[in-house]
């Protein structure tokens, strides 16, 4: 004889199955399952509504945002000019020399630093970086290859132009902190006296006085020139 099921615990679908047909002539279930196949089952699949996943706002907009075409051309940083290329090995005078300083026996008492000059211009340049000759040699070509683009090429040189182009953005960087606070004095000066000044007013002030500075700065370099640590005026 087959156990009843417990009513406040309803078992799996087989076993269920199984017990109603074994004992649909006995006694009635107290839960009804609905075989696959069957007019009750096809109404429960139809009546059952399936759990969706609310979508991802984030994720939707994300990948719209990089599908996004735009018609207008990227624009690169200002393009620097290639970095000069070491002297050919003919005007190159190389000699390894023990190094000096911090390091310890890999580098004082091997021949581990190089020194190279240039036969051409006579600058003489010398590289101790690593303790690997290879790298060291490598490092003073590049350093060398440096130096004879200065002596050349003077204000043209990549290092003039990397230099000038980082005096620009500290000097960029300056103004616009300095025209951030100047703004920030005159509404407050604004709010106290009860007028604003307009903020092209005050941008054209503030960029006047900028350039008032920067034209008093070379007379002020002279005059500081004439007078040396003592404080005393050179005659």
């Amino acid at each position: 004889m087959h156990r009843l099921p417990n009513p406040l615990r309803p078992p799996c679908r087989y076993v269920a199955r199984q017990i109603c047909i074994s004992t649909s002539s006995l006694l009635p279930l107290p839960f009804s399952f609905p075989v696959a196949g069957t007019a009750a089952a096809a109404a429960a699949a139809a009546t059952d509504t399936p759990r969706t996943r609310p979508p991802n706002v984030h994720r939707a907009q994300g990948a719209s945002a990089s599908r996004a075409f735009s018609s207008t051309p990227p624009t690169s940083a200002k393009s620097l000019p290639p970095r000069p290329k070491p002297p050919p090995e003919s005007e190159i005078e190389e000699a390894f020399l023990k190094g000096s300083g911090p390091g310890g026996q890999k580098i004082n008492k091997t021949s581990s630093a190089v020194q190279l000059k240039h036969i051409p211009t006579g600058i003489v340049v010398k590289s101790q970086a690593t303790r690997s000759r290879d790298q060291n040699r490598k490092i003073a070509r590049e350093i060398l290859a440096q130096k004879v683009d200065d002596f050349r090429n003077g204000d043209q040189s990549r290092a003039a132009i990397v230099g000038e182009i980082k005096r620009k953005k500290i000097e960029n960087a300056r103004r616009k902190s300095r025209r951030k606070y100047r703004k920030l004095e005159q509404e407050k000066a604004g709010k106290e006296s009860g007028s604003a000044i307009p903020e092209e007013d005050a941008q054209a002030h503030g960029d006047e006085a900028l350039d008032t500075q920067a034209a008093d700065r070379p007379a002020l370099q002279v005059e500081s020139s004439q007078i040396d640590r003592t404080g005393k005026s050179k005659e």
